[in-house]
């Protein structure tokens, strides 16, 4: 596909579980930005979570098919699972040209909290010169992102963008945190998601 002027998103992240919230921004962006595929990629081993408690892979990556196996424009990647060592984001980007072509436009997602960390990421001057950065925020949760935009100088003004999403107050350490309280999580995750962690005795 290479010379192509396919557009994709990612959506990376930990997927500890994978929620509604997720996949109803995965979808806003992908419509207002007309993408041809969204991707979403489990991280293997977050650079940020080191020092947490996180879910195996293998279990984060199977919900992702779960969750996004009735949408046709969703796929679910192995690749950081694959690669050793921490998930650094320049080098799944790098990765995903490899296999998509140098035609391709690569836009991140990333939450309204995520793009204010966005100063500490590895080679995130190089990683924001090849790939745009989509913040997609709710309403009451709007950092100022002209600013962290300003500090990138003309590179953060052309490629970091936002996006104003439905207001969906879903976080995934609050599901665990139902689960492991009895609580029911229904509607809050895909079915297929809600059985896996009941049936893999998750979050208890």
């Amino acid at each position: 596909m290479a010379g192509s002027k396919h557009r994709m998103g990612i959506f990376g992240g930990t997927f500890d579980p994978i929620h509604i919230g997720h996949l109803v921004t995965a979808e806003a962006v992908r419509d207002e930005y007309g993408m041809d595929e969204v991707l979403f990629i489990p991280a293997a081993h977050p650079p940020h979570k080191q020092n947490q408690q996180v879910t195996p892979a293998s279990h984060r990556f199977k919900m992702a098919v779960y969750a996004t196996s009735s949408n046709p424009h969703f796929q679910v990647l192995s690749l950081e699972l694959e690669r050793p060592g921490l998930s650094y984001t320049i080098d799944t980007v790098y990765e995903l040209f490899r296999r998509f072509g140098e035609g391709t436009e690569f836009y991140f997602i990333t939450g309204a909290d995520t793009i204010q960390e966005i100063h500490t990421w590895h080679r995130i001057e190089e990683l924001l010169g090849i790939c745009h950065f989509i913040a997609a925020t709710r309403p009451g949760c709007t950092p100022d992102i002209d600013s962290i935009r300003e500090s990138f100088g003309r590179l953060g003004m052309a490629n970091i963008h936002r996006l104003s999403t439905p207001a969906l107050e879903i976080s995934s350490t609050d599901i665990r945190e139902r689960v492991k309280r009895g609580y029911s999580i229904k509607y809050i995750v895909p079915e297929q998601v809600e059985a896996y962690i009941y049936k893999e005795g998750l979050y208890k």
